[in-house]
């Protein structure tokens, strides 16, 4: 079991800028050490055979060609619905 001492869990709450009280620190180094035991069974796992993926849906290809097509609707009739315009564009608050 890898145990994590009080110091370690402190030094990586510094590092997260978490505060801590003394409980949660125990709490802590309990949970994390349990975290870290399961990492080190998934790292000791056999996975001799089993055929590597990168993906399980089987698509081969999700995008489409980008097509331009005309809008049956005038520009104008589209526009007319905005609440401020400015040289035939439609006026927003500036965003920073």
């Amino acid at each position: 079991m890898a145990k994590l001492s009080l110091d370690e869990i402190q030094k990586v709450a510094l590092l997260a800028r978490i505060e801590l009280s003394d409980d949660e620190l125990v709490v802590a180094s309990s949970e994390i050490s349990s975290i870290l035991d399961f990492v080190d069974t998934i790292q000791n796992t056999d996975t001799a055979g089993v055929e590597l993926t990168s993906q399980v849906t089987g698509l081969t290809d999700v995008w489409r060609e980008d097509l331009v097509e005309k809008c049956a609707i005038a520009p104008k009739l589209l526009l007319a619905s905005t609440p401020d315009m400015q040289d035939g564009y439609v006026k927003v608050k500036k965003v920073l």
